[in-house]
């Protein structure tokens, strides 16, 4: 039997995902036939490879069309796609007969109260709400916090390999104009003057923005993505671009691994790796990341912090690298829950450029009583959480006192796994261009689970196959949409299916710390109803104020 070439093999797999109309009979004026590059023994190991068997005469029949579309296949290689270029479709996760929340907002926060200090290092760890009440108080300056932020970077970064790029010279202009707009009286909101840090994937105009990979270690963007924009109207102060994993996986980039600061030589997870560790150490007021699948959760939880994964949509992702267009969202990273709506509150909205965008109100109430929720948990979660039970016990125990009744619920079956491959067929054709020019041999990351082992086999993955897999996934957003109209809030733990769950669906979660296990932070994660982050976040900023996990903080080394 002939064996494939790696060469053939490359040539065979873009010509799978259009078989199903390869076999028409060429028509007139279509042009002479193409060189036969694929013969009948290719495509026969090739149907193989996907679990299909065709007839030799069906086989035959299809082999005139499979080479044309090869030559096709070359014709769309060589046209220049730059890496912002979305697919000409577009997600929702709003189905026919349940749209999206309509009406202004109402967002209630908390109005914490200037902390005392007596020098600046002892606000590191403040909240982002609790320094710009500083701020606003005339107690500090943007300029000394943004100052003593810096400093710590300098000094903890090298680590924690939370940093890529520090914005000092950004940063400093950024404060002295906000503390000259406080002295004349323009006060822009509660993030006003706070210096935060921002995921490395997030385009910042004249800046380093390398995604944490060596490809791209010299990019620098010719603008700036919608929530940078967004944050600096808001008054925030851009001190750092954070770590990733690179091309957003892991917490693995061109320096080597993000740690947490609980342990150091322990990875802080990831992607938004350095996010969660420098919101974790103190090194920034709060930060933003994005998820795909699980990366603010994954991180948030390492490194014991609250993090927000919005429902998919609410944030415009305009100038933030893509990995999969029908997947990523973008979300705070914080020291309280309080902090990550507002910044959301900042982030949140159509720009007219990502037009996934929904105009729903973000609604988000600190006095709405958590004893009327319908709460849902997945009680054989918890049971089967090993090693972080004993945490996982004692945090539902704390729901309890706080008025909420918990009743076990179990999701929907669904071979939801069997979805994964839209985002490993997306992010494939996001990096297409590196993985057939050998740029992505260049990532430190080599192994059987990173990106370069996935984007080569995801060649596999037929567009039938694809496409079939979206069509399930608008099933199963039936399901759970149905399943979650029962409830306010799901609880779980944080190693849940719930994860790749929602994540394919778009429902929003959010995660705050709850305990230790193994020296490091367990995390309790809140689902919601599409658009109404308000109540998740409402029910874990109840388990916030109820527990001191939030305040715990780590023994840094310098």
């Amino acid at each position: 039997m002939e064996r494939l070439t790696r060469r053939q093999w490359a040539e065979m797999v873009a010509a799978l995902g259009a078989m199903a109309g390869s076999g028409q009979a060429q028509t007139a004026g279509r042009g002479p036939e193409p060189p036969q590059v694929v013969n009948r023994e290719m495509l026969r190991q090739a149907l193989e490879a996907i679990g299909l068997k065709f007839t030799d005469a069906q086989m035959d029949m299809m082999l005139p069309g499979l080479n044309r579309y090869l030559a096709q296949y070359e014709t769309l290689r060589k046209i220049d796609v730059p890496l912002d270029t979305p697919p000409a479709i577009a997600f929702s996760p709003v189905l026919p007969g349940h749209p999206a929340p309509r009406g202004a907002s109402v967002f209630r926060g908390p109005r914490p109260a200037p902390p005392a200090y007596s020098k600046p290092d002892e606000l590191a760890f403040a909240t982002a709400l609790e320094l710009g009440a500083l701020i606003r108080a005339r107690k500090i300056s943007s300029a000394e916090l943004t100052q003593m932020y810096l400093k710590r970077l300098k000094t903890y970064s090298p680590k924690l390999l939370c940093v890529i790029t520090l914005t000092e010279e950004l940063a400093l202009a950024q404060a002295k104009a906000a503390d000259a707009e406080l002295r004349a009286g323009k006060v822009r909101g509660p993030l006003h003057g706070v210096p935060y840090g921002a995921k490395d994937l997030f385009d910042t105009k004249g800046i380093l923005t390398t995604w944490g990979a060596e490809p791209f270690e010299q990019r620098v963007p010719d603008r700036d993505a919608t929530v940078v924009e967004r944050l600096r109207h808001a008054g925030a102060v851009l001190v750092a671009k954070l770590s990733m994993g690179a091309l957003a996986q892991g917490g693995l980039w061109f320096n080597g691994m993000t740690k947490t600061p609980w342990n150091y030589e322990q990875t802080s997870s990831g992607s938004s790796a350095g996010s969660g560790s420098a919101t974790a150490a103190g090194l920034v007021g709060f930060s933003i990341g994005t998820e795909t699948l699980g990366s603010i959760v994954s991180p948030s939880t390492r490194c014991g912090v609250a993090g927000v994964r919005p429902t998919f949509g609410r944030v415009s992702r305009h100038g933030a690298m893509a990995l999969s267009w029908t997947m990523d969202k973008i979300g705070p990273i914080c020291r309280s829950v309080a902090d990550c709506a507002e910044v959301l509150r900042a982030m949140a909205g159509p720009d007219g450029k990502d037009l996934t965008v929904t105009d729903a109100p973000l609604n988000w109430d600190v006095a709405r009583p958590v004893s009327g929720m319908k709460v849902g948990y997945l009680a054989n979660e918890f049971e089967r959480s090993g090693k972080q039970k004993p945490a996982y016990d004692v945090a539902l125990e704390a729901l309890k006192k706080v008025g909420v009744k918990l009743q076990p619920v179990t999701l929907p079956e669904f071979p939801v796994n069997a979805m994964r491959i839209v985002l490993e067929a997306e992010a494939a054709a996001a990096f297409d261009d590196i993985t057939r020019n050998g740029e992505v041999d260049k990532l430190r990351g080599q192994a059987p689970s990173d990106w370069p082992n996935t984007f080569r086999t995801s060649r596999l993955i037929p567009a039938v196959e694809y496409i079939r897999a979206q069509r399930a996934r608008t099933i199963y957003m039936g399901k759970l949409g149905e399943f979650m109209s029962q409830w306010d809030v799901l609880v779980t733990p944080t190693q849940s299916a719930t994860l790749t769950a929602t994540n394919l669906t778009g429902h929003p979660q959010v995660v705050v710390p709850c305990g230790f296990a193994d020296g490091l932070p367990v995390g309790l994660l809140f689902t919601g109803r599409l658009f109404e982050e308000g109540a998740p976040m409402r029910l874990a900023y109840a388990y916030e104020q109820a527990t001191d996990w939030h305040k715990k903080r780590p023994a840094l080394e310098t």
